[in-house]
């Protein structure tokens, strides 16, 4: 069945300084539930990961019809780059939007690097745009897309 929804409009901004705060608040609740379930949750120190690692120069805002629903950075790092802090607001998750995102930013020459937290839903998502397990322990599951896998292509849905 079609979805008679019109296509959302998804960019990517550059982020600012300012974004931080907000980005860390999205962190901490996007990853309660996961990092609760593995006896993680630390409230400060969530938000405080997050605040240390922040460059704004590598990280994108994700925008949906106008409105910052996300983040995501891309951090160069010798011949890999990391796709790290990939959050969407929770009215987000689940529609497309995180499929979209992957496929504008993914370079089918390019290497990259992640982790996603042990559980997480988020792991079939990257599975799907050609992540594959490198290593994992009881907290983290570490990713890598080889170079020439191509880009998954979103079709219509909800979002997408």
């Amino acid at each position: 069945m079609t979805d008679p929804r019109p296509l959302a409009s998804v960019v990517l901004r550059t982020a600012l300084a300012e974004d931080a705060e907000w980005i860390a608040e999205l962190r901490a609740d996007v990853l309660r539930a996961d990092l609760e379930r593995l006896g993680r949750y630390d409230p400060t120190r969530v938000r405080q990961r997050f605040r240390d690692a922040f460059e704004p120069a590598y990280t994108r805002i994700i925008v949906v019809d106008a409105v910052d629903v996300g983040s995501v950075a891309l951090r160069p790092d010798g011949d890999i780059t990391w796709l790290e802090h990939l959050y969407l607001d929770a009215s987000h998750q689940g529609r497309g939007v995180g499929t979209r995102v992957l496929a504008m930013i993914l370079d089918d020459d390019g290497r990259y690097r992640l982790n996603v937290l042990q559980g997480s839903p988020a792991r079939s998502l990257y599975e799907r745009h050609g992540f594959t397990v490198d290593s994992q322990d009881d907290v983290d599951v570490f990713m890598t897309r080889e170079p020439g896998v191509p880009a998954v292509v979103p079709t219509r849905g909800p979002l997408s």
